[in-house]
């Protein structure tokens, strides 16, 4: 058995990837074989004088069983005049050592044996299958006798990009399909990697669509609108996270949280917050209880220690009337009331964002909310952009000013909601880096 020669070892000059001239009347003329010093000194001239040293020259791997017998591939210049340069290949096992990245179109004898097996009648194309395997990111010219259209045809629907007759080749027609075969190549690749793009694209939205929470306030007065736009291009999903539930004694509890961050893995953990806030919640657990044993969920599942997550968390009573409120490093959220400027609620028992004070405390404050009532949650991506081209921040008083005016505008809801967000955007002058998240709930007598 032959040893096989590594890839990186010096190719000699009749095997390199020099520009292979042929005799018209025979063969190759050896005389004419430059050393491989020498060739690569011209390759390098040529491009010197053609000012394209940025553009190598196009290189050909023909695979025949005796290139060196029969001039079956003339001289050849790609369209700037460059000649192309050719590297021969007796069988498989030479094309793969000659097989790197420099070259750029493989010329294949459709006779030559497939490895390790006869040609049998009903595999005629094994041993193009096999140079396709072997050169998935190349572009492939099948060769086959003169008249057999069908056989070429087939090895164009297999995966050549075209196919050409042995005894009708010349120099303009060779190199016109080398370069055909090399541009189409690139087409198809560009185009498979732009579908597989979309199809990943489409897989992530699904995959992101069904994280979003679906609210379970089935049997409660209450309305919900909620409005989300994240900060990073083409996603749906970002660091911040919400949801609303309704337990089995009436109370319709409410959260909204900001991941430090808003990249995939901000956006991941927030999805693992906002789950387990619901199991909590579901559970019986509320106030300090339920923030203790979600900062240890996510100091177990944060992949660095400096990571916080902020939170809001709000328990309305079944009567509708008064709620529970504890903030975690979290802006308190805004409340409407008919014939009353909207206000903040109060947030002097703030707590810690969750994951920076191992064994911190969060306050429940009680309060009340009347009979009619809105309440509006945010994450600070709706006041932290800016506010004109200088670098003020829009800011708590400046969405509370924006509020209240969209409020007499008659605006309510989800249209209340998609007006602030656009007019927050507006006033940065684009799109927000941030993520933002705004959850509202209604009352109505």
């Amino acid at each position: 058995m032959p040893v096989p020669v590594p890839r990186q070892r010096a190719i000699p000059a009749a095997e390199s990837d020099q520009a292979r001239t042929v005799s018209h009347s025979g063969g190759p003329s050896a005389a004419q074989d430059p050393p491989k010093e020498a060739t690569v000194e011209k390759d390098n001239n040529d491009q010197r004088n053609t000012g394209h040293a940025n553009s190598p020259n196009l290189t050909l791997l023909l695979i025949e069983d005796d290139p060196g017998g029969s001039p079956i591939v003339p001289e050849l210049v790609d369209s700037s005049g460059k000649p192309i340069r050719v590297r021969t290949a007796r069988n498989l096992t030479e094309a793969e050592r000659l097989l790197t990245d420099d070259v750029h179109c493989i010329l294949l004898d459709l006779a030559l044996p497939a490895p390790g097996r006869s040609r049998a009648a009903d595999d005629e194309l094994a041993v193009l299958k096999h140079v396709l395997e072997l050169a998935p990111r190349h572009a492939v010219l099948a060769l086959t006798a003169s008249g057999d259209a069908e056989r070429g045809a087939e090895a164009v629907r297999v995966g050549a990009q075209d196919y050409l007759f042995r005894d009708e080749l010349d120099g303009r027609l060779l190199s016109r399909a080398i370069r055909y075969a090399v541009e189409r190549k690139r087409s198809d690749t560009a185009e498979r990697r732009l579908a597989e793009g979309r199809l990943r694209a489409q897989e992530n939205a699904r995959l992101e669509r069904g994280l979003l929470p679906t609210p379970l306030l089935e049997g409660s007065a209450l309305r919900f609108a909620a409005r989300y736009r994240p900060g990073r291009s083409r996603a749906l999903l970002g660091g911040d996270f919400y949801d609303t539930v309704r337990t089995s004694d009436g109370t319709v509890h409410a959260m909204i949280g900001d991941v430090c961050g808003h990249g995939p893995d901000e956006a991941a953990l927030g999805v693992e917050l906002r789950i387990a806030w619901r199991a909590l919640t579901l559970a019986g657990l509320c106030g300090d209880e339920l923030l203790n044993t979600l900062q240890q969920v996510l100091e177990h599942e944060r992949a660095d220690d400096e990571i916080f997550a902020t939170l809001c968390t709000v328990d309305i009573a079944p009567d509708g009337r008064r709620a529970g409120l504890c903030l975690a490093g979290h802006p308190s959220p805004l409340v409407i009331t008919p014939g009353k400027p909207a206000k903040l609620l109060p947030q002097d028992n703030n707590g810690p964002a969750l994951g920076l004070l191992p064994g911190a405390r969060w306050p429940r404050m009680q309060v009340e909310l009347g009979a009619e009532w809105g309440l509006m949650l945010y994450t600070d991506g709706l006041i932290e952009g800016r506010v004109g081209e200088g670098g003020e921040r829009l800011g708590q008083d400046g969405m509370l000013e924006m509020v209240r005016r969209q409020l007499a505008q008659g605006l309510r809801g989800e249209e209340l909601l998609r007006a602030a967000v656009n007019e927050v955007r507006e006033l940065n002058g684009g799109e927000l880096t941030d993520d933002v998240a705004v959850v509202l709930l209604d009352r109505e007598p």
